[in-house]
């Protein structure tokens, strides 16, 4: 494993942030942490960084802590951004990435290709506090990215994205998994996280609720949603048990249901009532199992 998670816990001033959590990542998986805000999440990436001492417990990156000499194998995007605002991009970069002991040269020819892949070529040397918060949001995950790390932690990196430049990010961070490089992430984006993920946690409270390999998440999950289309109202749907959420749209309905059981009992009443022209049993979105979880309500 690469990075190792062991039973850490922080607690300050008696309230506990994040208690008990253990997980591992292998080298080259990228791995999602999810929970409102609150859950513990950037407090569990401090730790991981040696930023915070745990409490208890241990994080352990390749069987040892990470400290200010392991410095270039870490990137590491903040949730509160922390760029230079009177600095240029260029600057800024060489600023920052001279600390990761990287050459004034390789900083250069990195930042271009960058801004050239990111298409904001004409803002090398252009102040930081002249880019639009996207912009910033771009040159803030470059700075994160620019030395190549084997480590990369990114505490909400959509967040303030457009959906073009979301998916420009995305790219980036599949490229960097190819690459090799073990990448943990936040996001309250649920559809970032099932597109990117391998495995993920999520925390309340700072525990952990659910914790694996997503796919295996979704599949045993008991919530499941059906996708039925039927010419006839389905209307009578709202009073079966095991329903937990009907979404009607002119074409079909989509039905969120306890379980398999209850979706039987749903395809032996409408099949009894008429034709059928489609009735798909779907594993649940980690949207469905995030509201789910977090116990909040679904009909909202």
């Amino acid at each position: 494993m690469s990075l190792e998670i062991h039973n850490l816990t922080k607690t300050f001033n008696g309230t506990t942030a994040v208690n008990g959590l253990s997980f591992n990542i292998e080298k080259g998986k990228i791995f999602g942490m999810l929970g409102a805000n609150g859950a513990g999440k950037t407090t569990t990436f401090r730790m991981i960084l040696g930023l915070l001492d745990p409490t208890k417990g241990h994080a352990h990156w390749k069987g040892e802590p990470l400290s200010y000499k392991r410095t270039p194998l870490v990137g590491y995007l903040p949730e509160e951004r922390g760029l230079f605002p009177k600095l240029t991009v260029k600057e800024q970069m060489i600023y920052l990435m001279r600390l990761k002991q990287m050459t004034k040269s390789e900083i250069i020819d990195e930042l271009r290709s960058w801004l050239e892949r990111f298409q904001i070529q004409e803002y090398e040397n252009k102040r930081v506090e002249e880019l639009s918060k996207g912009n910033q949001q771009k040159i803030q995950f470059m700075a994160s990215v620019l030395h190549n790390p084997e480590l990369l932690i990114l505490d909400e990196p959509f967040s303030g994205l457009d959906p073009v430049n979301a998916d420009m990010l995305k790219e980036a961070v599949l490229d960097l998994q190819k690459n090799g490089t073990t990448i943990v992430f936040s996001s309250h984006q649920m559809h970032n996280v099932e597109e990117l993920c391998d495995d993920v946690v999520m925390l309340k409270h700072g525990r952990a609720l659910l914790q694996g390999d997503l796919k295996d998440i979704k599949r045993n999950y008991g919530l499941k949603s059906i996708t039925i289309e039927a010419d006839y109202s389905l209307d009578f749907l709202a009073d079966m048990a095991g329903i937990e959420q009907i979404t009607p749209s002119k074409l079909e309905t989509t039905v969120v249901v306890s379980g398999e059981e209850a979706a039987k009992q749903i395809f032996k009443e409408i099949t009894f009532r008429g034709y059928v022209r489609k009735f798909t049993v779907n594993d649940p979105s980690l949207h469905e199992i995030f509201i789910d979880q977090m116990g909040g309500d679904r009909h909202a």
